[in-house]
């Protein structure tokens, strides 16, 4: 029996639909969208799936009386196979004004999408759905960032060894995947990436050379937790920067890759520019990558690429279901100091993390955050944590912690 997990997202899908007249919820195919959607069906609440091919038929001959309903809440799924459906949604919408009149689902970014001509912008509220947390999965609340930025780390927690937390990169949250073994979890994540190519990369992008794009995956999967360079990567595919950069696009808009923004709010001259990608599961990109547990365990460069990839997704998934404003940065400038990520809460105060598989830290783990906190964050609150995986926070000084990565999850806080 498929097990139903509490996503943290439902809350903000309930929160919004009392308030807007649409609600969008986004994110990769597979993710548990369809679930969580269907979840909320009531007795006023139809559900229908664009993926079957007659409805798409009828929305794409007939929007209009598609779209048509006198229900308390319509849930289309899949919006994006269907754009010609907006601009009738908007119509309904306009004309009555009551909230919660439409839940769509959406596995790409239908404001990517060639043929969209309608966003109905100030009309919708968008709820970003990524693949299962470990929280979710261990029947957490979304706490992390509010404990962090009050430094209030005594909160019960669960402690997992290092091996248990690759274990966990591993099998990334795709909800199917989480009962599959070994060559299973492989085979699940390449179809599901044929998949993607297959079908749903046409709804973003008109891609004319498929050998390319997979070879892009490819790299774009070892190039997770590294600073996005186009020109190098066109260069090694020889393949030209402007296809590259579309490629990549289209794959953002798949919600397959993610950028991290540097935090540039400073005047300091010698702060970074560039972007920082990461693949948005730590699992697809482990089988895309045909990685081995054991040699990951000795191999310290893809050790840290791993455990990198698996923290920033479990922190942007936290920031998406916070009630709290929070945006997610990277810090690097041309001396290379680095932090991993800066997360900005809507008061300016700034949590710096660095992210470290080993299980012991030294003073000189903090270098870059206490070099932050000296130096731009004057005035501001800044804290400052290495996440590592050992078994007991520590401090190291004025707003600098060792926590473990075991404490992003903390115990017994949401029931399954």
């Amino acid at each position: 029996m498929k097990h139903l997990y509490s996503r943290w997202q439902r809350y903000k899908i309930e929160q919004a639909m009392t308030t807007r007249r649409v609600v969008l919820l986004i994110g990769a195919r597979q993710c548990g969208k369809t679930t969580l959607a269907k979840q909320l069906i009531t007795r006023d609440i139809a559900y229908l799936n664009l993926d079957d091919t007659t409805l798409r038929a009828a929305a794409e001959n007939d929007p209009q009386n598609f779209v048509k309903h006198n229900l308390k809440t319509l849930i289309i799924d899949e919006i994006q196979r269907a754009p010609s459906l907006l601009p009738a949604i908007k119509k309904v919408v306009d004309e009555e004004t009551r909230p919660g009149q439409y839940l769509l689902t959406g596995s790409a970014n239908i404001q990517a999408l060639p043929s969209t001509q309608e966003s109905l912008a100030g009309r919708v509220s968008k709820v970003r759905l990524r693949p299962l947390t470990q929280g979710e999965i261990k029947g957490s609340l979304p706490d992390f960032l509010t404990h962090a930025f009050s430094q209030s780390f005594n909160f019960p927690w669960t402690f997992y060894e290092k091996d248990a937390i690759i274990e966990m990169a591993f099998r990334g949250g795709f909800p199917e995947v989480l009962t599959l073994e070994g060559r299973n979890q492989k085979k699940w994540h390449r179809d599901y990436l044929e998949a993607l190519l297959e079908r749903d990369l046409q709804d973003v992008a008109k891609i004319h050379r498929y050998d390319a794009m997979r070879e892009l995956i490819k790299v774009l999967a070892a190039w997770s937790s590294k600073f996005l360079d186009t020109s190098s990567i066109s260069s090694s595919l020889s393949i030209h920067r402007p296809t590259v950069a579309s490629y990549i696009n289209a794959l953002e808009a798949l919600y397959i890759v993610e950028k991290v923004l540097p935090w540039t709010k400073t005047d300091y001259g010698r702060v970074g520019k560039q972007s920082k990608l990461f693949m948005t599961d730590s699992g697809l990109m482990c089988s895309i990558l045909s990685w081995n547990k054991d040699q990951i365990r000795f191999d310290s460069d893809r050790l840290e690429k791993l455990m990198e990839t698996f923290i920033f997704n479990e922190l942007a998934s936290q920031i998406d279901a916070s009630e709290k404003d929070y945006e997610l940065y990277h810090y690097r400038d041309r001396v290379k100091r680095e932090i991993d990520f800066l997360i900005e809460r809507e008061d300016q105060a700034i949590l710096g993390i660095e992210v470290k598989s080993s299980s012991s830290i030294q003073k000189k783990d903090f270098n870059h955050l206490e070099w932050f906190q000296e130096n731009l964050a004057k005035g501001k609150l800044f804290v400052g944590i290495v996440l590592y995986s050992g078994n007991r926070p520590l401090s190291f000084g004025q707003n600098l912690w060792a926590i473990p990565i075991s404490m992003l999850w903390p115990s017994g806080s949401l029931s399954t």
